[in-house]
């Protein structure tokens, strides 16, 4: 869970989110969803979000059924694919869901 203040403090990191999330012609179920996977497991240091902006918003593409390549969001979040492919399902499974099989 994260609180209002959280939301506050990581405004610029959201936004990003939502950039990319306009870019990958996302829905804003998907962009919520990302959203709140990041500000649920938002880390202190400046230098570790962008990485888990992308895995979130790569995860909540799964969540939602919204699938995109870790590549697409990877570029669209401007992190590379292995970034994403380290922490996504770290993500998921915090937030309660399991990471797919495949």
């Amino acid at each position: 869970m994260y609180s209002a203040r959280d939301r506050v403090e990581n405004e610029s990191w959201l936004e990003e989110i939502r950039t990319a999330a306009v870019t990958l012609n996302l829905s804003s179920e998907t962009q919520t969803v990302a959203e709140d996977l990041f500000l649920s497991q938002a880390p202190d240091s400046d230098r570790s979000k962008r990485a888990i902006a992308a895995a979130s918003l790569y995860a909540g593409t799964l969540i939602t059924g919204s699938e995109r390549s870790q590549s697409a969001v990877a570029d669209a979040m401007n992190v590379t694919r292995l970034s994403v492919q380290q922490h996504w399902k770290g993500i998921l499974n915090t937030a309660g869901f399991q990471p797919p099989s495949w």
